[in-house]
């Protein structure tokens, strides 16, 4: 993995108000590392805080504490025209595209209005940029007189993607970017983000609730778990070295034609807990098989536990 760490979340959390003078805890002090050039992807069950997260890594939010150090600058403090212009440096693939495009608007418009906003061409220029954005993602130069509601799903996020190229982000933020498609149109859209990213240096911030997606394009993968991180390992190793519970748990409950028919699918006891109501002590507890009594107690904490891997359980720390 390159050394270069390009952007760094310290320490986030986010909270918000909630009914009855609660308060729902989304991210709860965050500490991860993209690197130039790597992907980052961040796996866990519906509501575990990574959407959230994500949406501070693009300042669409502000965290209630800690830092994003993006090329050593704090950009959650920027304002006005300093966060307009820090804004090209990282984009944003979205789960819908559909609902990403104004519908009355044609390929062309869509893929080159980030350059328009910033005024890096000129109108006349727009045929040609847009038709250059469509050959970087396989499409046919002629999509840029379509409309989205005239393309498949795979095509209309092919779009989305020249859109987050445009204007040459450092970083792509991919929220749940491929989970509203088949599983083979899937694979070709994951494999055209690992070749733009060996073409051009990209870092990807890969949000995801497949496990196996996951591990199968990350160079690092972050499990969360109500809006904690409980894991951190090299992707390659997900299959084979995790340790925490929980991702042993997701790992577990994979569906696949290539499985072992002659093992148990595993599944998840009970439910999540409700982030309104996060019980003290680790946040996994309730539906872990290996609790134990300071599991109820004390929460616990990241920690190394090999090279590029960190757990935040108790049982791994030999307390």
């Amino acid at each position: 993995m390159s050394d270069k760490i390009i952007l760094k979340a310290e320490h986030i959390t986010k909270k918000f108000p909630a009914s009855e003078g609660r308060t729902l805890i989304a991210c709860n002090d965050i500490n991860l590392a993209v690197y130039q050039g790597k992907t980052l992807g961040i796996v866990g069950e519906s509501g575990c805080g990574k959407s959230t997260f994500v949406k501070m890594i693009v300042n669409a939010l502000k965290p209630t504490e800690g830092k994003m150090i993006y090329e050593g600058q704090d950009i959650t403090k920027l304002k006005g025209e300093k966060l307009r212009r820090m804004r090209p440096e990282i984009q944003m693939v979205f789960q819908d595209p559909g609902t990403a495009f104004h519908p009355k608007m044609k390929v062309m418009d869509i893929v080159t209005e980030p350059l328009m906003n910033f005024g890096l061409i000129k109108r006349s220029q727009k045929e040609d940029k847009a038709r250059e954005l469509l050959r970087l993602v396989e499409l046919p130069e002629d999509y840029i007189y379509r409309f989205p509601h005239s393309m498949s799903g795979g095509q209309r996020q092919r779009v989305g993607i020249a859109r987050a190229l445009a204007l040459e982000p450092k970083i792509i933020v991919c929220d749940e970017a491929t989970s509203a498609l088949d599983v083979s149109v899937q694979d070709r859209i994951i494999e055209l983000l690992v070749r733009l990213q060996r073409e051009k240096g990209i870092s990807y911030v890969f949000i995801c609730h497949d496990v196996a997606l996951v591990q199968s394009l990350a160079h690092q993968v972050a499990v969360m778990y109500l809006g904690n991180v409980v894991e951190v390992l090299p992707g390659s190793e997900v299959g084979t070295n995790a340790r925490h519970p929980y991702t042993q748990a997701l790992l577990g409950a994979i569906f696949s034609t290539k499985m072992d028919f002659t093992k148990k699918n595993e599944s998840i006891e009970s439910e999540a807990p409700s982030s309104l109501n996060t019980p003290p002590g680790c946040p996994f507890q309730n539906r872990c098989s290996q609790c134990r009594e300071i599991c109820k107690k004390e929460r616990p904490i990241l920690k190394k536990i090999s090279e590029g891997h960190e757990a935040a359980c108790h049982m791994l720390q030999g307390v």
